[in-house]
């Protein structure tokens, strides 16, 4: 089978810290796409950030070649640096012994990271990258739902 590459964007939105938060994505294979969006009353916004990247990994139907773009730091960082892979070595600890955050969602991606090919790349955010900008509205959007309730 020859190889899919799947471009995903994803950001995240969150209203306090914690709040009511929303992510957003858009998957783009061979001139499609596809819109995720989702979010929760009360979250982080690091979490809506990870779990964007999390639903739209887990809308792939098999094994492909993924380049994911996102304006969160901690999300790439913490992948590309090797810093989750730390933290899990150390049973979810820091470096500085402290508690990883965000556990439950780490341990639903780096499966994924597992099964897909993925290069994280990083975008600054609000500067005008038109799928980002596409899925910060998505993610306000679910932002204010959650907001509302």
């Amino acid at each position: 089978m020859p190889e899919t590459t799947v471009e995903i964007f994803s950001d995240g939105a969150c209203s306090g810290n914690p709040g009511p938060g929303g992510y957003g994505a858009i998957l783009r294979w061979n001139g499609k796409e596809k819109e995720l969006s989702g979010g929760e009353k009360h979250t982080t916004n690091n979490r809506m950030e990870l779990t964007g990247v999390i639903e739209a990994l887990t809308a792939l139907k098999y094994p492909c070649k993924v380049i994911l773009t996102t304006d969160s730091k901690y999300v790439v960082d913490s992948v590309t640096k090797g810093w989750v892979n730390g933290w899990k070595r150390r049973g979810w600890k820091k470096s500085d012994n402290t508690p990883a955050l965000n556990v439950d969602l780490w341990e639903r991606l780096l499966p994924l990271l597992d099964t897909h090919d993925v290069e994280f790349r990083w975008i600054k955010g609000h500067a005008g990258h038109p799928e980002n900008e596409r899925c910060d509205r998505l993610a306000v959007k679910m932002r204010d739902y959650y907001s509302a309730l």
